[in-house]
Parts: C-alpha cells; structure tokens; sequence
C-alpha cells in the first residue's frame, strides 16, 4: 500500500467509525492531509470540543491529547503513538512546583498550554504562545511565576514591564537549541527574507526577528505578506508545510536543529493502525484531575485567551 493508497482508506476508516482526526502543524505533509483540523495545541483542543464525533485521534503529543481529554471529558481520545512526549512538559512535576509555590506564595502560577494535565492541576492559569502576553496583561496581580519555559516567559517580561515575572530554568529544547548566530547565516544567506520566530527561541534569537508569534500566527504572518521570502524560526515541518501553501514564496528554514522527534515519531501507519484498533493510546484521567487541570483553562477563557 502506498501513501496515497493508505490516506485513501484512512480517510474512508474515519468517516466510517465518526472519528475525528487532529494534527498538530509540526506532523507531516501527509498527516495533515488526512487530518480534519490542523493548528496549534490549544486551538485543536476547541475544535475537538464542538465537533460531535465521539472519538478523537490527536497526531501530536500527549500533552495534546490530554488537553483534548479535559475539554471533552465525555470523547474517546487517542494519542496516535505513544511514544510521543514532550521535553518542556515533562521536565517539571506538581511536586517541584508546588515547592516553588510554597516560596512564593503572593505569586500568580501561570502554565504554559506545553504542561501536563498534572501539572495543570495546580496553575492558577494557562496560556497559549499567542495569548500569553494577553493574559499577563489582564491579571489582577503584578507578580507572576511563569512556566515552564523561560524563554517564552522572557517574552512575555519584556512586554508587561510593569509587573514581575518569575522565570525557572525550562524550555523546548529544539527551539532552545537555535543560536544567535545561525539567525546571522540565515539573514547573511537571504538578505532578502523576513524572519519569523517562536518565542520559545532564546531572547538572543528573539531580539533578530522582523515577527515574533506561535506556530500559527508565524503561517498566517507570511500568507498575508507582500514580502516573498521568509527564515521560519519555528521546528522546520512549518516551512514544508508553507512552501505547500504559498508555492509563489520561498521559505527557508533557520536551523536544520529544528527538528522534533517526538512529533516526527507519529507516522501516517501509526494512524492508519489506530483506526484498525491495532495501536494508539486511549487517554484515561479521573474526573477530579479533568476537574482540577480545566479551571486554569477555564480562567484562560475568561481572560481573553
């Protein structure tokens, strides 16, 4: 069976079982071409919550498919492989910040969406990439523990200035791992390109770019623009993924280090053997977890998020 061949029979599997099939932006071309919705974590996780299927399949990681699980607590969710983590959300535990907390307990606990349901649990409230500086903005206290990445979290300092951010030592370390000096090679290379960046990017990295913004704002920045060539600071699918969508532009990639492997680990058999119920993992949380991690969402929602 060949790709087209396997695409075609998941697609009709899909419909066939009522299931819905969500892909993050960093899967591959011919993940996202079978999916029903691709984008940011967040954003996948709304979309899961109104459609009426019953069953869900994230190609993403399992923080993603946990979230998709607290927001449709009723749905079957899958997360296609198993196997696939995330560093950044995986790197801190309840039990660690809650020691942090016990320190600073005047703080406001401000979660990255990129955290464990677990970890949820505990947050006074989550962001997204593209809300954090938002909801920052919006909170009643000038005193705020941001995590886990202190890159993001920089970001975020350095445009709400008038309040205190608390920053700890994490992060992504595929966007971490961009230099300061390959943005140079790049900008050197194509003098010409705009530079588009995540702000889980060290600040160094940051301080270079034309547009800073999350995944799905760097893809809508460049479709919109009049400009013809872009460096995407961002892990390198999103530049296959444009090239796709905008042949009329050239995109180029900041780094060949931006690549993750817990997102490449999902392949298009891995879905196709979900839907044969042969693979995948059901995502189970007891209520109060589900309970518990969803009112730092819920108070996201109500600041604007």
């Amino acid at each position: 069976m060949n790709v087209y061949e396997m695409q075609q029979e998941i697609l009709r599997m899909k419909k066939e079982q009522d299931v819905c099939i969500l892909a993050h932006s960093y899967e591959a071309r011919e993940i996202a071409e079978i999916a029903d919705f691709v984008g940011d974590s967040y954003a996948l996780s709304v979309k899961a919550a109104k459609v009426p299927n019953q069953t869900v399949i994230m190609c993403g990681v399992r923080f993603m498919a946990e979230t998709v699980k607290i927001l449709s607590p009723e749905k079957t969710v899958y997360l296609s492989n198993p196997i696939a983590g995330c560093p950044m959300a995986e790197q801190m535990d309840k039990e660690m910040i809650l020691q942090v907390k016990s320190q600073l307990p005047d703080y406001t606990v401000m979660a990255y969406v990129n955290t464990t349901a677990d970890l949820k649990t505990i947050a006074d409230v989550c962001v997204t990439s593209s809300s954090a500086v938002k909801i920052a903005k919006a909170l009643d206290n000038d005193k705020i523990l941001f995590i886990p990445d202190c890159n993001l979290g920089a970001f975020v300092a350095k445009q709400v200035p008038d309040k205190t951010v608390k920053l700890l030592q994490g992060g992504c370390p595929i966007h971490a791992a961009v230099r300061p000096e390959e943005v140079r090679a790049a900008k050197a290379a194509h003098p010409d390109a705009l530079v588009l960046v995540h702000p889980e990017c060290v600040p160094a990295v940051v301080e270079q770019a034309d547009y800073v913004g999350s995944t799905s704002g760097i893809m809508d920045y460049a479709k919109a623009s009049d400009a013809k060539e872009f460096i995407i600071g961002t892990e390198i699918s999103i530049a296959e993924h444009l090239q796709y969508d905008c042949p009329d532009k050239m995109f180029y990639p900041m780094s060949k280090h931006l690549i993750c492997p817990n997102m490449k680990s999902t392949t298009l058999v891995d879905v196709y053997r979900v839907l044969r119920g042969e693979f995948g993992e059901e995502i189970v949380m007891d209520e109060k977890t589900i309970a518990s991690a969803r009112r730092c969402i819920d108070k996201m929602i109500e600041l604007g998020g």
